[in-house]
Formats: C-alpha cells, structure tokens, sequence
C-alpha cells in the first residue's frame, strides 16, 4: 500500500512538472516581445521614405477617376502623419516636404475662400502647425479667412458626415488657441454637436458608444447580421478629431468635459469590437460584412488609443493590450518590405466600398492610410520613450 502511494505520488509529480512545461512553452510560443521606440521609428520612416520617394512633386495632381489637386483631404491627412513624425525625428527633408506642398497651392484650399466643405478645409491643419514653426503670415491667411467666412454666416449644419469633424474641427480649435479667440471654440461645438445630436436624428449612439457615418446608416439601416452600420474609418476619424482637438484647446474650455467623456465612451466601444489578432474589421459590428483586416481604421484606433494612454486619460492595465496587438499586426501583417501599407480601405463610406482588400492591394488614395499610421506610430513611439 505504502509503495502504491509512492508511486502514485510520483506519477502525479511528473504530470504536474509536465503540465508546467507545456503552459509554458504555449506561453513562450504566444507571447510577442513589445516593440521598441528605435523599431517603431525605423518603421515610420520606411513607409514614409516609399511615399515621398513616390511623389517627389508635392503639387502634382491627383489621378484616379478624374484629376484632383493634391491639396485635397486625402493628402492633407498624410501630411498630418508627416508632422507627427516629424515632432519625434526633426529630418529637414519632411518639413521642406510639408512647406513645398503648401507652397505649390499658394497655402489655398481646393474651392477658395468660401467653401463650406470640410474636405477642403483639412489642409488648413497642416499649414496652422507649418505656421507655428515658422510663422510666416501667408501659410495661415487664407485658411483663417475661410473659417471666418464659415462662422460669419451662422450656418451650423456643415458636418453632414462624420469624417467632417476630424477634417475640419482641429482647424477650429487651433486658431482658437492662436488667437486666444473662444469664439472659435463655442462655433466648432456647435457644428460638432449638431452632427453629434441632430444630423439624422443624431449620429452618435451613445449606447453602443460608436458614431453612424452619415444619416442614411442611422436605424433602420442595419448590417446583413442585422446590426447597426459602424463603419471603421469613420469612427476612427471622429477618434482623431478629438484628440486633435482635445490636445490643444485649454482645460478650462467650457466644452473641454463634453469632448474627455466622448472620447472615452468611444474608445470603449472601440476596444469592444477589435478582432482577435489585433485589426478592426471595415464595420465594427458585423465581421461577415466584407469583414478582415483593415489598416487605416487599425491605425487610427491606435493613436487614440496611445495618445489617451500617454496623457492617463485611458486605463494603460486596460488599453495597453490593445495598442500593442494593433501596432505588431499592422506591421507584420501590412506593412511591405518597400514600405508600402497593404490592407488599406479606399476611398468611400461604407465596408464595400475600397473593396477587396489584401495585402498586395493598392487602394485609390495610397496617401491618407499612410497618414493614419503615421499618426499611430508617432504617438506609440512617445510612449516608449516614455518608458511606460
């Protein structure tokens, strides 16, 4: 009995020594080893050096349907990217990259001083920042007289489209910050809160705690699986806008509190809806709907993401995960030898359109996904600097 016990003793030992091993091979086998500032940078400045080195004439139009300047949203958003990578690596060719383009179009928009339309307005974020770095009145005057003008007419029903507040807003709460000018401040909250709780009956579902696109996905439009139309980008975009927004205007701002909470409402109903290997899917809500990896989405999610972490607005024990998986799988999985950023929606407001996406596929516009990374990587590169 007593050499029964022993040996069952034994063999219960080595079941329990083996077990150990095997959770921690499968461990060792699942665990990725977090990026470093120095990979990060390396990354950014691989698949910017493709862009620029694809586009050496910062003035050439755009092809793709029709002709289209290259003062237009799409590249506007790049530049965007471009800036922030330029805040954490001060290489001269970028900001000479960012001063040509608003050179070439006379630091205009697309339809002159009086347009309304928030994808004309976009380029105005760069040249405000291009401003601040060299304050030369010409690259902020015509972007000033346009807000002017939007402002001067009372209109507040502009952003009929989500992916208006982030092309437009920031552009707002700069030149209130410039001009110590609250009027900019109280109008850009008007048009983002018409958008917000009027356009379509309301764009924000603050039970879900994700934006519609635009009034045509607002109930009863639903999804194939029968749920609501979340479409990626476009909450990305409204992500971005608030924390470009959120990151220059004051604490004080009497509408600082409104924009704090809607960011973190939205980037909790974000966490809720990442895939499991680290990718949004085009519609948030309904991964059968052309659903698989897509990065401008990714991307965008990500710099919210790291920038809340890094200002301690977002639970680093909470989105930290998140981050790290999103930012590994868009560079291993999109991220091509050349530089070149695979997995990247086109052009449109719904998931089929761009589509099919793949690794190989080169969408209408190569220049805003691009942005939406750049943006992504500089802000998780900030906080590995940190050292958090």
């Amino acid at each position: 009995m007593k050499r029964e016990k022993l040996r069952l003793f034994g063999l219960m030992l080595l079941i329990s020594v083996l077990s150990s091993a095997c959770l921690t091979n499968v461990h060792q086998a699942n665990h990725k080893p977090k990026a470093s500032k120095q990979e990060v940078l390396q990354v950014l400045q691989s698949t910017n050096a493709y862009f620029m080195e694809k586009w050496p004439d910062t003035g050439k139009p755009i092809y793709t349907t029709r002709w289209r300047p290259s003062n237009i949203w799409t590249r506007a958003v790049y530049y965007e990217g471009l800036m922030a990578l330029y805040a954490i690596d001060r290489d001269q060719r970028y900001y000479d990259y960012a001063v040509d383009w608003g050179t070439k179009h006379n630091w205009g928009m697309r339809n002159g001083l009086e347009t309304r339309n928030a994808d004309d307005q976009a380029c105005g974020q760069v040249y405000l920042e291009l401003y601040e770095l060299d304050k030369e009145e010409e690259r902020i005057r015509a972007i000033k007289k346009n807000i002017d003008f939007v402002m001067h007419s009372g209109k507040v029903d502009d952003w009929t489209w989500i992916d208006a507040i982030q092309m437009a807003m920031p552009v707002f709460a700069k030149l209130g910050v410039m001009f110590d000018d609250p009027r900019y401040f109280d109008y850009m909250y008007k048009l983002y809160s018409y958008s917000k709780n009027e356009e379509g009956g309301g764009l924000y579902n603050p039970t879900d705690k994700l934006w519609w696109r635009d009034r045509n996905f607002v109930p009863p439009y639903q999804e194939p699986n029968g749920e609501d139309c979340y479409w990626s980008r476009g909450n990305g975009w409204v992500v971005a806008a608030l924390v470009r927004v959120l990151a220059v205007i004051p604490e004080n701002e009497k509408n600082h509190a409104v924009y704090l909470q809607d960011f973190k409402d939205l980037m909790e109903g974000v966490l809720k809806a990442q895939r499991k290997d680290g990718f949004w899917n085009v519609s948030l809500h309904d991964p059968t709907n052309f659903g698989g990896r897509e990065t401008s989405g990714t991307a965008l999610f990500a710099y919210g993401m790291a920038w809340g972490i890094n200002q301690g607005i977002l639970d680093a024990a909470v989105y930290r995960p998140a981050l790290d998986k999103a930012w590994q799988a868009m560079v291993d999985e999109a991220v091509h030898p050349s530089g070149f950023l695979g997995y990247v929606q086109g052009t449109g407001k719904e998931p089929k359109d761009g589509q099919p996406l793949g690794f190989s596929t080169v969408p209408d516009f190569e220049d805003y996904g691009l942005g939406c990374f750049l943006l992504a990587g500089s802000e998780f590169y900030k906080l590995l600097e940190s050292g958090r």
